[in-house]
């Protein structure tokens, strides 16, 4: 029933009066708030030693992906991190969304691919290789076209558009994903991808450098970000595991979110690291394609018995 609870509360993200309530009429269970938070906290204690395997696996990865948002706890601004490995997915609640979130996760230097948005901390973090999120870049491009009134700016937009929508159509290619009229597919390999690729590379740095003194105040920034960033951009066409886009960090943060939105946030420390422990554990048994109930379950019954949790990772480099 303890893991019952944390699983109605954290994967199906049901209020804990709705909880009490279930339990109580389905079941014939009669417990109190109380006692669903007692669940909470003893579930967060049985995993404590799996997700700190985790948290040390973390800069070991040779690929991750990272992302943030808000968070409250008591009324205060807090924020929630999530970081995306092959294998599992790592949460923290942190009073800061600055670089030493990044750096007691990860260690001052970082020596694997990051994927992230273009926020200031993960640039002015990570001096190695990475890769920026297209999906990000793609909005900005529509959101200046949406609003631009001179010709520079209208034909940069369209001109950037144009090279995102080549370079994805080699990257369906390449996936597998592109199909002629006949149905049949168009595959490249990686030799292909990249050696194509190269004409719109060059495209879109042209572009970039011809706008760096644009009029438009939007589209200059965008251009000197492309201009500067221009390196972090290309990364997937080389690199096997690393995608174009954020989209898997922001997937697994809007879990979080959602949460946020029933739950209002945690009111004390102890929940925010109950929270960040809950959600490391469900949805890494979902990217394992593990029973979510089940590991749950165990880690109570281990725990019970004083001895260590089944782990998050069967093997641990």
């Amino acid at each position: 029933m303890t893991a019952l609870i944390v699983y109605w509360t954290v994967v199906c993200r049901l209020p804990r009066r709705l909880v009490e309530a279930m339990l109580a009429d389905v079941l014939g269970i009669e417990i109190s708030l109380g006692s669903t938070q007692k669940a909470w906290e003893e579930v967060s204690q049985a995993v404590e030693q799996p997700v700190r395997q985790l948290r040390e696996q973390l800069p070991r990865e040779a690929v991750l992906n990272a992302d943030e948002t808000g968070w409250r706890t008591h009324g205060h601004k807090r924020w929630i991190w999530a970081l995306v490995a092959k294998q599992f997915v790592f949460y923290v609640v942190s009073s800061t969304r600055g670089a030493e979130v990044l750096v007691s996760l990860l260690g001052a230097v970082y020596r694997g691919i990051l994927c992230s948005d273009r926020w200031v901390v993960y640039l002015t973090y990570h001096s190695g290789r990475m890769q920026l999120c297209w999906a990000h870049l793609k909005r900005n491009i529509l959101g200046i076209a949406d609003y631009a009134r001179s010709p520079s700016a209208r034909q940069f937009c369209r001109d950037a558009l144009a090279i995102v929508a080549r370079l994805f159509r080699l990257w369906y290619r390449f996936r597998g994903a592109l199909r002629d009229r006949r149905g049949n597919p168009q595959p490249l390999d990686r030799r292909q991808l990249i050696e194509t690729s190269i004409p719109l590379q060059k495209k879109l740095f042209t572009l970039a450098e011809a706008h760096l003194d644009d009029a438009d105040r939007e589209v200059r920034n965008l251009a000197t970000a492309l201009f500067i960033h221009f390196h972090r951009l290309f990364t997937f066409l080389e690199e096997e595991g690393v995608e174009p886009t954020n989209n898997v960090a922001e997937r697994i943060l809007s879990t979080a979110v959602q949460w946020r939105k029933i739950s209002f946030g945690n009111r004390r420390r102890n929940g925010e690291i109950a929270t960040a422990r809950l959600l490391t554990v469900t949805q890494t048994c979902k990217r394992q394609q593990r029973h979510v109930l089940g590991y749950i379950t165990d880690a109570v019954r281990c725990h019970r018995r004083q001895i260590a949790a089944p782990p998050l990772l069967q093997q641990l480099p």
